[in-house]
């Protein structure tokens, strides 16, 4: 399946589970208009296409002690493929590391990082990143607070731009 090949009530199961994951079958097929069993056919192949990669729950760090967080930009000394994906496994290695992010530009990656303190996050910093191998420079950025955490798509948008197409 391409995203434009997913039809009207595909893109409605996908905003409606992706608002909220933990509703039955029944009440997601009674929302989108179409009985049970073609429902849950239709979940199952939008699953295993790779439409739906999982289902989440959406924790309050600061509730459990995670109180910092930070953006790390990161440049490293070597863009080579191996270089790159050798930094992307030590991310994927770090618990602290949620987000790992290669940009274009100045800076080859952008990393999200929680902690639960400042002093964890600076030994993070000093004994695992800084001193990783083919880092260059790491440039860092506490949060203050958020303004927006909206995970997940616009399907508005999506909904307006394949309106435009057709």
């Amino acid at each position: 399946m391409a995203g434009h090949r997913l039809d009207p009530i595909d893109r409605q199961i996908l905003a409606e589970l992706q608002a909220d994951g933990r509703m039955t079958n029944v009440e997601l097929a009674k929302r989108v208009g179409i009985s049970a069993p073609p429902c849950l056919r239709r979940v199952r192949t939008l699953e295993e296409a790779g439409y739906i990669r999982g289902y989440h729950a959406d924790i309050d760090a600061r509730e459990l002690g995670f109180e910092v967080q930070v953006f790390a930009m990161v440049r490293l000394q070597s863009q080579a493929e191996r270089d790159l994906s050798a930094f992307e496994a030590h991310c994927r290695a770090l618990p602290l590391v949620r987000e790992c992010h290669m940009l274009n530009g100045e800076i080859d990656f952008i990393l999200k990082c929680v902690a639960p303190d400042l002093s964890t996050f600076q030994t993070f910093l000093t004994e695992q990143l800084t001193s990783a191998a083919n880092v260059a420079s790491v440039k860092t950025s506490l949060v203050i607070r958020c303004a927006k955490d909206d995970p997940g798509l616009s399907f508005e948008v999506l909904e307006a731009r394949l309106a435009k197409r057709a």
